[in-house]
């Protein structure tokens, strides 16, 4: 081989016939001279000359010497031939194959190179023979039109989309009917007319139907219609929670269950977080969808019972008729639509879940009941007061006022106490505890979650010593009673004067000082005894300015409650009976006299009786103190 460089030549034949196995290096110093490797005899057509060069063999001759007659080769060119002519020898039956092979069609070539191309094709897996049906299944589907493809779209999000509120509500929220009748406040033996109202519940889990405890209070009647239907369901009230204001309604009725879906509870939402209130709202039969946000999480007292727990505030509008009614985060439901401030168009509240999810704990127990530290207390934001108590820099807490002498924290919490942590959680200057993470609560929502026979671990510094005490959380009746549904009031009537236990609706009813109602029963069943009115005849002249006035003591004898105060006077066998009342005003009456006219102020004023019948002696004892004419007049 020559070291200069080299090009590749293919020599040809008069048929423009490929030499591919013929190759020849060329010097582009000599370029005459070459040198041919790889040469078989079988693949060289050439242009026909004369023979002038000697070969070993006729056959090789023939087919080497056209060659080199036409490119002049030197004696190197010898050795190669010589060596090229004894290979055509040791291949002689290769030789003679070729020779003796028939021509080939061009048809037989195409087969031949189909036949080629399957065997050299790779084998095929079952994942790729799949893709390919795929492919050819895409390449044979008929063509989608535009309206097909939304509709495929919309049936896609359908299935991916969770439920929206409407939805869910169509077949979960009822409409409730209620009939109700209440005693009446100033004349408690009277019953007022029946009211018609209606409001809104939803269905949870077994078969129970919640809505507020103000839709059906005093009830007489209640009755629940599902959407789109014009039938009316008899229902009952299995349990009323007065203090948070729930109720749970049953309908023993197959009929009304049927198609109808149950509703989930979920947490509490989050500032700005968008929910959807759901009922039947004044103004439409139909069911009505509200949207709004979440405005503010907090302790507020309810309306209906005057007690406070959280409440949730949104900026949807809740109406008459949205009462109980679901507010829903999602496809779940975080609180009951309950109230709204009358003087603004955007502002409702809701109950929380974690009331709701209370008061059902409750109603498994059959009693419904919230906890409480029975204390009053104050805050601690000023730095002098902090310094005085011996409170550290890193420590906060409020400071103890009073205690409930019937509470179980009067065994263990002192006058001056403060406490820094309930349950491991510490309490802020402004009695606040951390809730939600990012939000803040009053300390009281802690308490009040518990249930009344569970305890509290209560972390106080006193003196300046920390010391640690499990405080049990029962709750203690208020001396002011904050409601009185669903019975019939107290009362008793003596010489005109109409005497009644003070309550919270008494005093938001008249021009009573709301002193009264922060103070802390001594003993049990302690109540405040007034003269709620007084009854005109001559046996009470001049005694018209005593009315609201509270009751003290009679003929010396401190009065503990109205029962105790009925009992005294009628055991009263002096003739004059004198009663101390508040402000140090004293009332004398005749007794002889005063019984005589209250007699006649009964008839007048078609009272059925001189006292109420939770007063009224047992049976045995009644027709000594009621004449048996009295007594059939009364029936």
């Amino acid at each position: 081989m020559y070291r200069s460089v080299c090009t590749m030549s293919r020599f040809y034949c008069n048929s423009s016939g490929l030499v591919p196995r013929f190759l020849v290096v060329c010097n582009n110093s000599a370029p005459k001279t070459a040198t041919l490797r790889y040469v078989s005899s079988s693949n060289l057509r050439c242009f026909s000359s004369k023979t002038s060069t000697p070969a070993p063999s006729d056959t090789a001759k023939d087919k080497i010497t056209p060659v080199v007659n036409k490119f002049s080769f030197s004696s190197i060119f010898q050795g190669w031939m010589n060596g090229l002519i004894q290979q055509e020898k040791e291949q002689p039956v290769v030789n003679e194959a070729n020779n003796t092979t028939p021509s080939v069609t061009h048809q037989e070539k195409e087969e031949s190179s189909v036949d080629e191309a399957k065997n050299t094709t790779p084998s095929v897996t079952h994942q790729e023979k799949e893709e390919s049906s795929v492919d050819e299944a895409k390449n044979t589907t008929p063509p989608v039109t535009h309206q097909e493809k939304e509709e495929s779209i919309v049936d896609e999000a359908k299935k991916t989309t969770p439920p929206s509120a409407i939805d869910l509500a169509l077949n979960s929220v009822v409409k409730v009917f209620t009939v109700s009748s209440k005693p009446r406040l100033f004349q408690p033996w009277q019953i007022s007319m029946q009211n018609e109202c209606s409001g809104s519940g939803f269905l949870i889990s077994g078969k129970k139907i919640i809505t507020n405890a103000h839709v059906v209070d005093n009830h007489t009647s209640v009755k629940v219609q599902k959407h789109g239907s014009a039938t009316k369901y008899k229902a009952k009230v299995r349990m009323i929670g007065h203090e948070c204001d729930l109720a749970i309604l049953e309908v023993d009725n197959d009929e009304f269950w049927e198609g109808m879906n149950f509703l989930e509870l979920g947490d509490v939402p989050k500032l700005q977080e968008e929910v959807h209130l759901v009922g039947y709202p004044c103004g439409g039969d139909s069911i009505s969808v509200t949207k709004g946000v979440v405005s503010r999480v907090e302790l507020k007292e309810y309306s209906h019972s005057s007690t406070e727990l959280l409440t949730v505030q949104i900026d949807a509008a809740i109406n008459s008729g949205n009462s109980g009614g679901p507010v829903f985060l999602g496809n779940k439901v975080a609180g009951v639509a309950f109230e709204g401030l009358f003087w603004s168009d955007g502002i409702g509240y809701m109950i929380p879940t974690p009331v709701v999810k209370h008061f059902l704990d409750c109603v498994e127990e059959k009693h419904v009941s919230f906890g409480s530290m029975n204390i009053s207390y104050q805050m601690m934001g000023n730095a002098q007061i902090r310094d005085y108590f011996k409170m550290s820099k890193d420590m906060t807490g409020i400071l103890v006022n009073e205690i409930n002498p019937l509470s179980d924290a009067y065994n263990f919490l002192k006058k001056d106490d403060v406490i820094l942590a309930i349950d491991g959680v510490p309490i802020g200057n402004d009695s606040k505890v951390p809730f939600l993470n990012q939000d803040t609560v009053d300390f009281k929502h802690l308490v009040s979650m518990k249930k009344p026979s569970e305890t509290a671990l209560i972390k106080v510094l006193r003196e300046g010593k920390e010391c640690e005490f499990n405080v049990g959380l029962k709750p203690v009746k208020p001396l002011v009673p904050l409601h009185n549904f669903d019975k019939m009031r107290s009362y008793y009537i003596y010489g005109g004067f109409l005497f009644v236990p003070l309550s919270q609706p008494y005093i938001d009813g008249s021009y009573m000082c709301e002193c009264s109602s922060k103070k802390m029963p001594k003993k049990a069943s302690e109540q405040i005894v007034i003269i709620s009115q007084i009854l005109e005849d001559d046996i009470n002249a001049g005694y018209a300015s005593f009315e609201d006035l509270q009751v003290k003591k009679v003929n010396g004898i401190e009065v503990d409650n109205l029962k105790h105060l009925s009992q005294v006077i009628e055991e009263c066998s002096t003739g004059y009976l004198r009663l101390d009342l508040e402000n140090e005003k004293v009332l004398i009456l005749n007794n002889k006299l005063a019984r005589k006219a209250n007699s006649t102020i009964l008839k007048e004023l078609k009272i059925p009786s001189a006292m109420s019948d939770d007063l009224q002696p047992r049976q045995v004892n009644r027709s000594r103190l009621v004449s048996p004419r009295h007594s059939k007049k009364n029936n």
